[in-house]
């Protein structure tokens, strides 16, 4: 199914969240928050477009590398971004027990209540479009968003 067809104001209220959600947010930032969020769902769609994206922005490979395992190779990112990827994980796994109070904290000590509430909604609109890829059987490499 082609969400965007068929329920085109819906499409375009997420399309809304993605971009309210991600306003003031460091491009990096945002794109290793969509990737992690996309490999704990194992969204290949997503994941390849964000790839992509974050290779087009100046991303490293090593660092993209990285992603999926970086607290083992925590020296990669930031102290901020280890709590943005930390909070990705808890928010993306909430099923699995919430959200730990200790991730909570540490990402409020790196990021003002704004920019804290723009991680989480960029968090929860990367999973709202993991869900809405895999729901609908879209495939890896075929990027369909328009210039």
């Amino acid at each position: 199914m082609d969400l965007a067809k068929a329920a085109p104001k819906v499409f375009r209220a997420i399309i809304g969240l993605d971009a309210a959600a991600r306003a003031g947010l460091d491009p990096a930032l945002v794109e290793l928050i969509q990737i992690r969020a996309s490999h704990l769902n194992h969204c290949a769609y997503c994941l390849h477009m964000h790839t992509n994206d974050a290779r087009k922005a100046g991303e490293s490979e090593d660092r993209l590398h990285m992603v999926a395992v970086w607290r083992e190779a925590r020296h990669f990112f930031t102290p901020k971004e280890q709590a943005a990827l930390a909070l990705t994980e808890a928010v993306t796994l909430v099923a699995d027990g919430g959200v730990p109070d200790t991730v909570y904290a540490e990402a409020a000590a790196h990021f003002g209540d704004q920019e804290l509430a723009q991680v989480l909604s960029l968090i929860l609109t990367i999973n709202t479009w993991n869900r809405v890829a895999l729901a609908t059987g879209k495939v890896a490499g075929t990027d369909e968003r328009t210039a």
